[in-house]
């Protein structure tokens, strides 16, 4: 890219979702916008790939025109439209019927984006399916309105899913010669985002941050959670969780540090769980989720994860792993059970709460997860799993923030909230849920 081109966003998929938005688009130091895509949509379809539906500033009315030319190597189309609630760029994006892992490639050029006239685009489009056909396509379009362009939205035009690994950049460019008035000071990160005072870099799977000059970063360091037990076992406990909004920043210097996002350990197929991975950010670890117990106490990890039912040690309920090292999580909650027909696992920690002790036949809740607002909205991640049961009874409910609940088998804690996974109950087939995998965001002041 030239030098005059900056990129402002980037938002890199790790799960599916049905759209991406790029929000708070710097309205100063930049002339023109682009956007360049790789996208892959789950429809499944024999032709045409999918659509992308491209809307500016949440404008769903009647404002947008287009005309568009294809070929495939073999034939050309073209089709226009006007009076469009969406700028429709057909057959543009890849499918799950196409050539597996293949991706689209889309550049979307969008000149004078904060003028007061109405809104000029441009596409260049390429879709491939290497076994039967490729697509190249051309849009010319309009986006007939004289308001700035504040946001862009790429949603997936037949109401499916962009799948994981689609990514989208946005660029802006800005007069030759001139420094752009606000750009990102450092790179790295599977999401780049500016909410209008801070950059947002967040990390969904390990990578490297490396900062233009010294800054002073805010953080939110969350491990891997701990997976759940098997057979009226524990909830995995949650992934550490560590920050320091409200606290001192973090200084780091204009060289590359390496960032890990702890994956989530491994539940239990009648047996204890597998602690949580740590996560990694300069001189910050979160430790990994405690697994939760099966016949056994739960594990010592960022939260501990929660007793088994099964088995009492010396006539007492196995006891909840502690959170070690302190002040990252909570203790898990105690297993239950004075019988082989009423035991109960007890609920993981939670980032914001300890794990619910067992009662007999009824699993203990995972404890509630932690709030931040590091990305410039409220989030609760890092809740603990639910507590399994032996055969009859209630199972308990993940922690808010992600843990996974109980069952048969047990669920997994989400992805990239470092919550523990749900236990599971007494047939040996059934596996109490994985931990859900970590986090890593860092910001720091635009200006």
């Amino acid at each position: 890219m030239p030098e005059n081109y900056v990129l402002l966003e980037r938002i890199e998929l790790n799960a599916s979702a049905a759209s991406v938005t790029f929000a708070n688009i710097p309205q100063t130091g930049y002339t023109d916008l682009k956007v360049v895509c790789s996208l892959r949509s789950s429809r499944t379809s024999s032709t045409d790939g999918a659509h992308i539906a491209l809307t500016f500033n949440n404008n769903t009315s009647s404002v947008y025109s287009f005309r568009h030319i294809r070929g495939t190597g073999s034939a050309a189309s073209s089709y226009s439209e006007s009076g469009a609630t969406s700028m429709n760029l057909y057959s543009q994006a890849d499918s799950s019927s196409d050539t597996a892992n293949t991706f689209s490639n889309n550049e979307i050029y969008i000149p004078n984006y904060t003028g007061s006239t109405n809104k000029s685009v441009s596409v260049d489009s390429v879709y491939e399916n290497n076994a039967t056909t490729a697509g190249q396509h051309l849009l010319a379009g309009l986006f007939s309105s004289t308001a700035a362009i504040t946001s862009i939205r790429l949603a997936e035009g037949f109401g499916n899913n962009w799948v994981a690994g689609s990514s989208v950049s946005l660029y802006g460019i800005a007069t030759v010669g001139t420094t752009p008035a606000i750009a990102p000071k450092a790179s790295g990160g599977n999401i780049i985002d500016y909410d209008g005072t801070y950059w947002i870099h967040t990390f969904t799977s390990s990578g490297t941050f490396t900062p233009q000059s010294a800054l002073s970063c805010d953080y939110l360091v969350i491990a891997g959670g701990g997976g759940g037990g098997g057979d009226a076992g524990g909830g995995g406990g949650a992934g550490g969780y560590r920050t320091n909004i409200g606290g001192s920043a973090l200084s780091v210097l204009a060289t590359s540090y390496a960032v890990t996002v702890g994956a989530g350990g491994a539940g239990g197929v009648g047996v204890t769980g597998t602690n949580g991975a740590n996560s990694v950010f300069s001189s910050i670890t979160s430790t990994g989720g405690g697994a939760g117990g099966r016949a056994d106490v739960g594990l010592d990890g960022g939260s501990g994860g929660g007793g088994s039912g099964r088995g009492k040690l010396s006539g007492v309920n196995p006891a909840g792993g502690a959170a070690s090292p302190s002040g990252q999580g909570n203790a898990g909650g105690a297993g239950a059970g004075s019988s082989s027909a009423n035991q109960a696992g007890g609920g993981g920690g939670g980032a914001g709460a300890i794990g619910a002790a067992a009662a007999e036949s009824a699993g203990g809740n995972g404890g509630s997860g932690s709030t931040s607002s590091i990305t410039g909205s409220s989030v609760t991640r890092a809740g603990g799993g639910g507590g399994g049961r032996i055969s009859a009874g209630t199972y308990g409910t993940g922690g808010s923030g992600g843990g996974g609940n109980g069952g048969a088998p047990g669920t997994a804690g989400t992805v990239n909230t470092g919550s523990g996974g749900g236990a599971s109950d007494l047939s040996p087939n059934n596996t109490g849920g994985a931990g859900g995998s970590g986090i890593v965001i860092i910001r720091y002041p635009a200006a």
